[in-house]
């Protein structure tokens, strides 16, 4: 399996203070983003795997509305994760 507990707990941690604050909007886009990755490498390899596209379509969606929210309550939060996973900043 690609994403252990200890790779989740890992990413929470780093992203999200505490491993066990899984809810924080930081963590979550950490997690999104590494699930992402994920499963472009996997895409890469399956063209043809349309319900793995299908997937990876949203979980794009969901990382950009969670990203969409911390833009619009807390602009150095986003800044600060946008910066740290080196995502661009297509929310304006």
């Amino acid at each position: 399996m690609y994403l252990s507990k200890e790779k989740k707990a890992e990413i929470f941690k780093q992203h999200g203070e505490v491993e066990t604050n899984t809810g924080s909007a930081e963590g979550q886009v950490a997690l999104f983003t590494y699930r992402i990755a994920h499963l472009t490498e996997h895409l890469k390899k399956n063209r043809k795997d349309y319900s793995t596209q299908l997937s990876l379509q949203k979980l794009v969606g969901k990382r950009r509305g969670i990203l969409a929210y911390l833009f619009k309550k807390d602009i150095e939060r986003y800044r600060a994760i946008i910066k740290t996973l080196g995502l661009r900043d297509i929310i304006k």
